[in-house]
């Protein structure tokens, strides 16, 4: 895998399938009877975060949650170029030993992430990455682990962009023109200079309230002024944020809140 400094010029198109937006307890949350949680509505009806991205014949995963096995089920998806991990929580990585399919038609399956996310994988998963008595049914990863600069997949460029969680690191991704960024907290002058320019810039934002560990909208909003990309769209949300239809009808022009399903084109 070769490395690159930051420097993406491209036209190339990306297709963008959302595959999750809720939070870590998905919408519904279980044995809820708030009103979005009883909502009949489609888009109200969240899976845990997560998004493909497609490009050049070459497909892409970011995080594998709890739901993973369902969300490629959904898509009808056959096979995958490399995962990308943001970071260690569960509600990301819980569907790791859904692999396993890829993994016996494929071969090895590539798994992007940092040092820190490797570690906590190994001892979450340590049969998955064990080399002694490993059981033969068992998915084998090569994990390529990165900290913040850019590296290549098959011809694409992966260009991460750190951000704090409120506690912990945290990456997102640029991929052409779109960048995909979850569970962000703030984000440093140096690697917001990553997000300029950009067609799509998928963010999260939770709820209303004030949290200690996720953007609110107005923090969110206040972002997507300063980086100004030409559509944003909202992911990672609460059930306390409202119902969708509602909440979409007070945003500003070219910002949306995701939905589960929702197909984004860049350019």
């Amino acid at each position: 895998m070769k490395k690159y400094q930051y420097f993406y010029k491209t036209i190339m198109e990306v297709k963008i399938t959302i595959l999750g937006t809720g939070t870590s307890q998905g919408i519904p949350v279980i044995g809820s009877s708030h009103p979005v949680c009883l909502s009949n509505n489609p888009k109200d009806k969240r899976l845990r975060v997560s998004a493909m991205f497609e490009i050049n014949n070459k497909r892409f995963i970011i995080d594998c949650g709890p739901d993973f096995r369902q969300q490629m089920l959904r898509q009808n998806v056959s096979n995958i170029n490399a995962m990308l991990f943001t970071h260690e929580h569960a509600d990301h990585t819980a569907g790791l030993d859904d692999l396993r399919p890829f993994y016996f038609r494929q071969g090895n399956l590539l798994c992007c992430m940092t040092s820190r996310v490797h570690k906590a994988l190994k001892e979450r998963f340590s049969y998955i990455f064990t080399t002694v008595d490993k059981y033969p049914g068992v998915p084998t990863l090569d994990v390529y682990e990165f900290e913040k600069e850019s590296f290549e997949i098959e011809g694409v460029e992966v260009i991460p962009i750190l951000a704090d969680h409120g506690y912990i690191p945290v990456h997102g991704y640029r991929i052409a023109d779109v960048a995909y960024m979850t569970d962000v907290k703030t984000i440093t002058a140096d690697e917001k200079k990553k997000l300029k320019n950009l067609d799509v810039l998928i963010l999260n934002m939770l709820r209303k309230e004030t949290h200690a560990t996720h953007l609110n909208l107005k923090e969110a909003l206040e972002l997507v002024r300063e980086l100004q990309p030409k559509r944003t769209y909202f992911t990672h949300i609460s059930h306390h944020l409202g119902f969708h239809d509602e909440v979409q009808k007070t945003l500003p022009e070219n910002v949306f809140l995701a939905y589960d399903n929702l197909e984004i084109r860049s350019n």
